[in-house]
């Protein structure tokens, strides 16, 4: 009995350490690589800026007028009006914006909203769709970078998608705008430097025509952002990071970010359980580097989660070193846990320092714990339908 479990501790310590080296790989790699220089478009190509909305009449004017002053003539900013109880499609016409509603109570969720403003589209097609969230911000010249580069790769590009916290907001709002730096930047940044292609973040997102016009969007699904991005990386066009274009949101405070870090990881564990099999077999059978690379990076789940995993299956083998002495789990799992523990501070100390304090980040434990609740919601119930995040609250 006691081998058996020897056998499934090695086992578990080193699944573990697979997330635990690819997360380690790609901070060395965005801390310790320099630039790259990617091709650009010499000549801005025509675009549309695609708003997918449900209800978000008191936040959209300030994203469109953010975006008109970066479009050119001939562009178009497309509002889609997605379930709407409120005035969000009266606001973006206000705002000079074209907008389309769509209703349908039964097929609920972003893809369907984006599918719907594609197919729209199709009767003057652009030479790029750039997708921007309801409730984010372009920085200065990032839509010109992102329909430039899209252009010249012929691939979708994904713009450096940060969330910050709101001013006053408590540890677990700060933490959690540590983690996405460490996902959003980070992460994309490590493999961008080593000529490797990331996730889709579901804003900020530029697509050559051709591209997106084929794409399944029409689903349900809860991380349709990453679902998509997998997608078109089996067919030949894996998204690229471009780290010269920024999009910004405001992260939710109380309820809302409870709500969003559910749908968001629990949409990311369910990826991770239907898709990493299937892409990593694909992958081997294609001998396929980009995504092998893409295989790889889904495989490091949520960093709280694996903060988690990790000191427990620690705690395990060493009670079996204990009772068998054998060293082997034991070793693989504090390997991999110091191995996390280094890639996380050297990710705090290059990118994280304006987000949290280094005690702060000693803190994290507790967050960490809060978050335990929502991975046992995963087994026991997960969620698997769209919920719009609360930005109401004070």
């Amino acid at each position: 009995m006691i081998g058996i479990l020897v056998a499934l501790a090695a086992f578990l310590a080193m699944l573990l350490a697979v997330p635990a080296l690819v997360l380690a790989g790609q901070v060395a790699a965005a801390v310790c690589l320099r630039p790259r220089r990617a091709p650009t478009a010499p000549e801005r190509p025509r675009l549309a800026v695609l708003v997918p909305a449900h209800d978000e009449a008191a936040g959209i004017a300030a994203t469109l007028d953010n975006l008109r002053p970066q479009l050119v003539p001939g562009d178009r900013l497309l509002v889609v009006a997605d379930n709407c109880t409120d005035a969000t499609a009266a606001v973006a016409r206000a705002r000079g914006a074209e907008a389309i509603e769509r209703h349908d109570r039964q097929r609920r969720g972003k893809g369907y909203a984006l599918d719907f403003g594609i197919r729209h589209l199709e009767a003057d097609p652009p030479a790029v769709v750039v997708v921007v969230d309801a409730d984010c911000f372009l920085a200065p010249g990032s839509l010109d970078i992102l329909a430039r580069r899209a252009i010249a790769v012929d691939r979708p590009i994904q713009a450096m998608d940060l969330m910050h916290s709101p001013a006053g907001a408590g540890l677990k709002t700060r933490l959690a705008e540590f983690a996405c730096v460490v996902k959003n930047q980070v992460r994309p940044l490590g493999f961008y430097r080593l000529g490797l292609p990331c996730q889709l973040m579901g804003t900020g997102m530029a697509f050559p025509w051709p591209v997106i016009a084929g794409a399944t969007l029409a689903t349900g699904h809860i991380a349709e952002d990453m679902k998509l991005g997998l997608d078109l990386a089996r067919a030949g066009t894996p998204p690229m990071f471009c780290p010269e274009a920024l999009v910004t949101s405001a992260l939710p405070a109380a309820a809302g970010l409870a709500t969003q870090r559910t749908r968001w990881e629990h949409g990311h564990l369910g990826i991770i359980a239907a898709e990493l099999p299937g892409l990593l077999a694909e992958a081997v059978r294609k001998r396929d580097s980009a995504l092998l690379a893409l295989a790889l990076d889904l495989a490091v789940p949520p960093l709280a989660l694996l903060c988690l995993l990790l000191p427990a299956v620690a705690g395990i083998a060493a009670l079996l070193h204990i009772l068998s002495g054998t060293a082997l789990p034991l070793a693989v799992a504090l390997g991999a846990t110091a191995l996390t523990a280094v890639a996380v501070l050297a990710a705090w100390r290059e990118f994280g320092r304006r987000v949290i304090s280094f005690g702060d980040l000693v803190a994290a434990l507790g967050y960490v714990l809060w978050k335990l609740p929502l991975y046992l919601r995963f087994v026991a119930g997960r969620q698997v339908e769209w919920v719009r995040t609360r930005r109401d609250e004070p």
